[in-house]
Parts: C-alpha cells; sequence; structure tokens
C-alpha cells in the first residue's frame, strides 16, 4: 500500500502499482493484505483501497481482499459481506482470527462452518497469515472446507512441500486454487498442482513470478528455471528484511514513482538495507535481461 508522506494512502500511486502487476502479466490481484498493511487500515480505508484497485483493474483479472478483522463472528460476517460488495471475487478469511492460539481445530473448523452460514454463497478463501499468529491449516481441513462448494482459494504459508502437495491433493477436483507463499519451493508447489504463487517476491518484481509461473514445467528452460529459483532463495533475506519499505525502496529503483513511507513499524532502512537493495537490482536486472523479459 503506498502511503503520501502524511500517512494518507495514495490512491494515484495505488493506481501505477496496480497497473505494473497488470503490465507484469499477473493473472489475479489480493488487495487488503498484509502487504497493504491492513492491520494499520481503518475498515473505510479498507473498503475504498479494494474498491479502488477493482476500479482500476476494470474486470481484467480477479481481485480477492481479506475480509476478517478483530471482532464478534457476526462483525466478521457482516465485513466479509461489505467486501464482496466492492467487487471481489472472493473474500479472504485470515485463519489466526477466527480462533485464539489456544482453541483447537474443532473449534476453529465449528467457526468456519458458521461464518460459511452466515455470508450467503459468497466465495471465500483463506490466508493462513503470520499476524496476529500463524494458525495453519491441515490437508485434512482444508478438504472439509473446500467440499462445501464456499471455498476457492487458498494462501499458504507452512513452507513444508509435503503439506502443500497433501493440500492440493485434498481438494482435487473442486473450483479451488491452492496459492504458495513460499518462494524457497516454488517450482515444486507448481509441479505438484498449485495454481500460482501469492508472495511478497511479486511486489518487487512481478515479472519474474509470472515467466516463472508460466515456464516451470518448460523443458526448454529448465537451466534458467532453476537459475530463478535459486535468485528467490538466494535473496530471501533481503527482501523480507524490513518489509514493506524495502519492497516500495525497490521500486522506486526500477523507476516505479511510490513513496516509501509506512504506518507498520519494521526498523529503518538503513544504509546497508539500501545497498543491499540496490545490489538486488543489480543482479534482477541482470537475470532478466538473460530471460529477455528486459531491452
Amino acid at each position: 500500500m503506498p502511503f503520501q508522506n502524511d500517512g494518507q494512502i495514495d490512491y494515484p500511486a495505488l493506481t501505477r502499482l496496480t497497473e505494473l502487476y497488470l503490465r507484469a502479466g499477473a493473472t489475479g490481484l489480493f488487495a487488503n493484505c498484509l502487504s497493504s498493511e491492513m492491520f494499520e487500515l481503518s475498515d473505510a480505508e479498507r473498503l475504498q483501497s479494494i474498491r479502488h484497485v477493482v476500479d482500476v483493474v476494470g474486470g481484467a483479472v480477479p481481485v480477492v481482499a481479506t475480509g476478517t478483522f478483530a471482532g464478534s463472528l457476526p462483525e466478521q460476517a457482516d465485513f466479509v459481506k461489505q467486501v464482496y460488495e466492492a467487487g471481489t471475487e472472493a473474500v479472504i478469511v485470515i485463519t489466526g482470527l477466527l480462533a485464539a492460539q489456544s482453541e483447537s481445530k474443532a473449534v476453529f473448523n465449528e467457526r468456519v462452518m458458521r461464518l460459511l452460514d452466515w455470508t450467503d454463497s459468497i466465495p471465500l478463501g483463506f490466508y493462513e497469515c503470520p499476524e496476529p499468529y500463524k494458525r495453519l491449516l491441515s490437508a485434512e481441513q482444508l478438504g472439509q472446507f473446500v467440499q462445501t462448494g464456499r471455498v476457492t482459494y487458498h494462501k499458504d504459508t507452512c513452507l513444508d512441500i509435503d503439506q502443500v502437495k497433501a493440500k492440493i491433493a485434498a481438494a482435487e477436483g473442486y473450483r479451488f486454487g491452492l496459492y504458495d507463499a513460499y518462494m524457497g519451493h516454488a517450482v515444486e508447489s507448481l509441479r505438484a498442482g498449485a495454481a500460482g504463487l501469492s508472495c511478497i517476491q511479486g511486489n518487487f518484481f512481478p515479472e519474474l513470478i509470472v515467466w516463472l509461473c508460466n515456464n516451470y514445467d518448460n523443458p526448454e528452460v529448465a537451466v534458467e528455471v532453476d537459475a530463478v529459483q535459486q535468485f528467490f532463495i538466494r535473496n530471501m533475506d533481503v527482501m523480507h528484511n524490513v518489509y514493506p519499505i524495502v519492497a516500495k525502496y525497490s521500486l522506486r529503483q526500477r523507476g516505479i514513482d511510490i513513496p516509501t513511507f509506512t504506518r507498520r513499524k519494521v526498523g529503518e532502512l538503513s544504509g546497508s538495507v539500501r545497498r543491499s537493495v540496490e545490489t538486488l537490482g543489480t543482479d534482477y536486472t541482470a537475470l532478466s535481461r538473460s530471460l529477455e523479459l528486459v531491452a
């Protein structure tokens, strides 16, 4: 989420950012997510920013957005409806906000079913968000929810390729897609049947994520696929350090007019962090040229 230096949402910059992702070839967008600093937004800002992204996209690709935050289950159900009415394809449920960390899977499952009952026929998805705490779904749970016909999306953060494979298998045959957030095994996840990638690295280099999703199983570019996978593994720490400030600085290095202001307190953009991002940009340029992504 781009902000002006006074902390207000910078909507012209949000337009430029959305258009960048569309030009890169993204086949869907996740608005109002952790990268959007969603926990630092008011409900009004959440809805306004979602509508803005939906308007800019203009139906070119589906848009999903988070619809559950702190509050009672009826309040969460009401906001899910508001987010869907904003024009989203599906509304995303934060797994760590439906049950406390100390509460059981059974409690969580029961609340999911109630939320489904209270949100009409709205398509839902899950996000194993690391905040307020990370609640991972088992393959059995995910399969049970997908079988209702209401759950169409899952952003996975388990970091375990065997669990990813089990979840994909549990949802086979349904209108559903698992999107992996972990770039450490991106290629293996795609080969296992993941519908795509939903990772912070896409906020730095969306063209590279699109290229990988289009070519992960192409034997003619197997060497290049491995090079892209290793690029992301090698730069994992750089791209997570003081995020999302570091992503905004990286975009500025690429010539995208976006302020680096953030509402989240994630640390400072120190000289050493700047230098690491500048080196990252140089490495990306070389890699993208080898893939003929840039002239």
